[in-house]
């Protein structure tokens, strides 16, 4: 098993520029060095660095899904480390080196046991890894719900809040919250000092409420367009908000569904690249087997057009969507490739302050995605170890050099 290896001849997205004909070494599951295809001609390797031609396909820094409730049949709601730990394995498959498992409102006991069950898992992983947790609530709008369930929304309550950190051992990386509520200010302050980006979402906010959000230190979004108040020509309100203010981020569910294509192109154009974050906001059931019954939030749902709808009212329950296919989905809706590539990678790393991670440079860790022209998957390398490969047919565990 070597501890080196360089993959040549690709073309490699690299989070901040564009390399064609490249050359990427990595290193005690670093990246050492990125170099031209003739630089690599003329050099000599020793026997330890094992030589992956990747004849011309993509290297792009690995995906980091920030919202993602579930996948193949295994969720955060199952309140269960191994389900996490299923997450982490299936993951890799669709480009994800990294991710937050997402927690819906539920009561007070489940939620404390869903953030154990991520934090047990954390460490343990088979696969991507677990960065810390999103709490997806439960301090949002009962009046911007989406399928939120509403008897678990609660109002602000610092010593939940409290609780609800405690379990986590200091791994709440971010949180929805409706910025409006009373006494959001407080909360605000007390997640701030902990070091937790605080997202605006599942909000009926108005544009007011917005900026004292921001002020109180509320700079990122949940699910843009989505339960959020919508653009008013007399009060901007949420949506408004986050276009007209360029220091305020936002996540994008780009399934071409959620939010219209041309709506994304809109966003694009007007906001700062840097602070689009595309996730998926995947349900458990994503990419289950359709022949299995299928629940999300405890709530059976089936899927029809690539969406998932509640069985019980047919109303939109979520997203279906993988990490790769919304970059996909984005470059088809017009985002040049580069960008498409920094919204899944280098922005959600630096807006959750995920040190050395999200490029393709020089002392990063080795999270590295190989796709193919059409951007399918063919390798995904986490920490310098391959965790897919499509040639080998699937998950695999050994370090890279073995490809």
């Amino acid at each position: 098993m070597h501890s080196a290896f360089c993959i040549h001849n690709a073309t490699v997205i690299a989070g901040y520029a564009r390399m064609d004909r490249s050359a990427v070494l990595v290193e005690d599951n670093a990246i050492a060095d990125i170099f031209s295809e003739r630089r690599f001609a003329q050099k000599t390797f020793p026997p330890e660095v094992e030589l992956i031609d990747a004849q011309g396909a993509y290297l792009t820094p690995g995906f980091i899904d920030t919202h993602i409730h579930g996948i193949g049949g295994y969720g955060t709601e199952d309140l269960s480390a191994d389900s996490i730990l299923e997450m982490s394995r299936i993951l890799p498959a669709w480009g994800v080196t990294s991710f937050t498992p997402t927690i819906y409102p539920m009561p007070e006991e489940d939620m404390i046991m869903a953030i154990r069950a991520v934090v047990s898992a954390m460490g343990r992983e088979p696969g991507a890894e677990i960065v810390g947790v999103h709490l997806e609530g439960p301090f949002i709008s009962p009046a911007q719900l989406g399928v939120q369930r509403v008897e678990f929304v609660r109002p602000v309550d610092l010593g939940l809040m409290q609780r609800l950190w405690d379990a986590s051992e200091g791994n709440i990386v971010s949180m929805t919250v409706a910025p409006e509520l009373k006494g959001m200010r407080e909360l605000a302050l007390f997640c701030i000092r902990l070091g937790i980006v605080l997202q605006a979402g599942h909000t009926d906010a108005s544009y007011e409420n917005m900026i004292e959000g921001m002020q109180a230190g509320i700079r990122h979004s949940t699910h843009m367009f989505n339960a959020m108040s919508r653009l008013h020509h007399r009060n901007p309100n949420a949506v408004g908000a986050v276009l007209i203010q360029p220091d305020l981020s936002c996540e994008i569910i780009a399934d071409g569904l959620h939010v219209h294509p041309d709506l994304i192109r809109l966003l694009f154009r007007d906001k700062p690249e840097g602070n689009i974050v595309l996730v998926t906001d995947s349900l458990k059931p994503t990419k289950q087997a359709s022949d299995t019954p299928m629940f999300a939030n405890d709530e059976e749902v089936y899927l029809a057009n690539n969406l998932f709808y509640r069985a019980s009212d047919g109303v939109i329950a979520g997203s279906s969507l993988t990490m790769v296919e919304g970059v996909r989905n984005l470059i088809s809706f017009g985002v040049p490739l580069e960008s498409a590539v920094k919204m899944a990678s280098a922005n959600p790393a630096r807006i959750f302050g995920l040190h050395a991670r999200g490029m393709i440079s020089p002392g990063y860790r080795a999270d590295i995605v190989l796709a193919d022209s059409e951007f399918d998957v063919q390798m995904t390398i986490i920490g310098g170890e391959i965790k897919y490969s499509c040639a080998a047919g699937g998950t695999t565990g050994g370090a890279a050099a073995g490809a």
